[in-house]
Parts: C-alpha cells; structure tokens; sequence
C-alpha cells in the first residue's frame, strides 16, 4: 500500500554529479571556463557527499548519487502525483557576478534537460543567481515555462529578505503568479550565527532556524506583503516548531512598537497565515505534540507534505503527523498555492 496516491511533494533534490554535467547547459565562453580556470574538482552539495545524513542509505548507489531512477522509483513507491524539485548546488558561493548568472542558468537548463524533460510528473523551482537584475532576467526566462512553479533562493544570503534590493524580484514573481521558495542553507557571505563562525555541522544545521526567523521578520516589517499582495513565501526545511512561539513573541512585540511600521497593520501572525507556508520535513515535534503544535499554528494551510528525498529523515514512507487535516496536507494545500498544478491529475 502506497499510502500518497495523488499527493503533491513540495521538496525533491536532484543532485548534480559534478561540475561537467553542466557543461553541455553552460553558454559556450563558461563552458570553457571549466577547463580554462581549472574547475573540474569544484563540488559544492549543501550536505557533506559522504555523510549519511546526505543520502538514505537504500537510496544510495554504488556510482555516486541517486539520480532520475532513484527518484522515479520514490515516485512510485509513494503514489505522489508531483514532485517539485529543488536542486542545492553551490552555485550561490560564487563571488564573480557574471560566473554566478552564468552557472545558476546552467544549473536550471540542466535540471529542465536531465529531469522536467524525462518524467511528466516533476515540476521544478527557478534557482535564482545573487544579483537582484540577474535573478529578474532569469525568471522572465523561465517564467513562459509552467513546469517552473516557484523560484528558490537559500534562506541565508548577503541581505535580510525584506530589503528594498529585492522587490524587483518580487514584483517579477508577483507578475507570473510564482512563489518564492526560501531554502535552508547558505551563500556563506555571512556566519550562519549572530555570535559569528560555528564549528561543527550540527551547529550549522541547528542555525538555519534562526535564520528562517529572521526572514520571516524582515519581510514583515520591510512591508513586504503589503507591496506584494500576491506574493507568497515557502520556507523549505525550516521545521515546524519554532513558529508559533515565534509568532506569539513577534505579534507582542508588534502591538508595543507597530507606530514604528504603519504599514504592518495587522497582528504579523495573521499576515504569516495568509502568505507563508511551510514544508513539513522536517516536522520536528513528537506525535503527543503533534495536535497541540497543530493548534498553535492556527490554521491546517500552512503545511505543504515534503519528503526531502533524498536525504535521509526516515526509514521508508514517511509519516503523516497525528491531527492534521490529511487532503490538505498531502494535496490541497500546494495545489491551492502552486497555480500552475492546475491540471495535476487526481
């Protein structure tokens, strides 16, 4: 019994082999850059290849990473109707302006050759480069493709969410009826703390809910959603139960300072309601929890079901947490909020 027929999985990870599966997707001068500069051992995976947290063991093959098989087979195993792809390659640590725009659409071009191309039932994210006139030229590329459903940066870059450099951007996904997808991980222009550097990958991984904090309160208090109505904001790997406590402080803090942002009219737990929404792998609370959690949140439309494939979460299907509303969980919630799906079969 498969268990997830028809269902929608808001977060799947091709993962690029290596710099030359590029090649062939990269304009000609950056294709030739690879050997020119000496690129051929750059490997970035947001995860460490080798850790097991990277990649599921009996997902793993014996030549390197899971690819379009290994997906399929998911897939199957489960029933999902979709899958929404969301490649973590390090193409945000590139410096170079240029290089970065270059290599980003290298990256999208692969993942609409190698993966949209093979398997009618994979949507993908437009990844966007650093620069905010490249990340608008690269959604007004693939915006006339309906197979791209959102676009995807990393949750941590050079400025907080919310800054004015960035709502072109938005105005450009408003246009096309897209998401923005903000992605744990980092560009590392920054430390992934405010008390600076970590040490240890368990730190990093611990750090990405304070950064997923930080997003949420800059784009409410630079006046985000009020510029952009329309504009709606997934966190992806964030987790779950950080939020409500989180809401419950910035919504206090709101009522005693909101002469300081006019335009916030609204408790920020209300506007959370209406334009963000979280994927819920990882869903970080026991199951005695579960129907509390759920009842702090407010609302059963916040939750997009994920299995964050390949990484390793779980031991085989993943579980639905104890309360929540099961359609809209598995289905309703990202059909209601990807308008491109329009046409996803039951």
């Amino acid at each position: 019994m498969r268990g997830f027929e028809g269902a929608i999985d808001a977060d799947l990870h091709p993962m690029v082999p290596g710099l030359d599966a590029l090649r062939p997707h990269l304009e000609p001068f950056w294709a030739d850059s690879i050997d020119q500069r000496g690129l051929e051992g750059f490997e970035s995976q947001s995860y460490p290849p080798h850790a097991p947290r990277t990649v599921r063991a009996d997902w793993r093959p014996q030549d390197g990473f899971p690819g379009l098989a290994e997906m399929q087979a998911w897939l199957d195993q489960t029933g999902a109707a979709i899958g929404i792809l969301n490649p973590i390659y390090g193409v945000q640590l590139i410096f170079n302006a240029d290089m970065n725009r270059a290599f980003t659409q290298g990256l999208n071009n692969w993942v609409r050759a190698e993966w949209l191309e093979r398997d009618a039932r994979l949507r993908a994210s437009i990844v966007l480069p650093n620069e905010t006139e490249h990340a608008v030229a690269e959604i007004e590329r693939l915006a006339p493709d309906r197979r791209f459903v959102q676009a995807m940066r990393l949750v941590m870059g050079e400025l907080p969410h919310g800054r004015r450099t960035h709502w072109p951007v938005y105005a450009a996904l408003e246009k096309h009826g897209l998401p923005l997808c903000l992605h744990a991980g980092s560009a590392y222009r920054h430390p992934v703390t405010s008390l600076g550097w970590v040490s240890w990958y368990m730190e990093d991984v611990a750090a990405q809910q304070q950064a997923f904090q930080s997003a949420v309160a800059s784009l409410i208090t630079e006046g985000v959603f009020v510029q952009f109505p329309g504009l709606r904001v997934v966190l992806a790997e964030s987790g779950v139960s950080w939020l409500p406590a989180f809401l419950w402080r910035m919504s206090k803090g709101w009522k005693g300072v909101r002469f300081e942002i006019p335009w916030q009219a609204e408790p920020p737990a209300e506007t959370v309601r209406r334009h963000i929404r979280l994927t819920a792998q990882p869903f970080d609370a026991p199951d005695e929890a579960a129907a509390q959690l759920l009842g702090h949140l407010g609302s059963q439309e916040l939750l997009l079901w994920a299995s964050d494939f390949p990484h390793w979460n779980y031991d085989g299907l993943p579980s639905l947490p104890p309360g929540v509303d099961r359609e809209k969980f598995l289905r309703g919630n990202a059909a209601a909020l990807y308008h491109r799906l329009e046409r996803v079969p039951a």
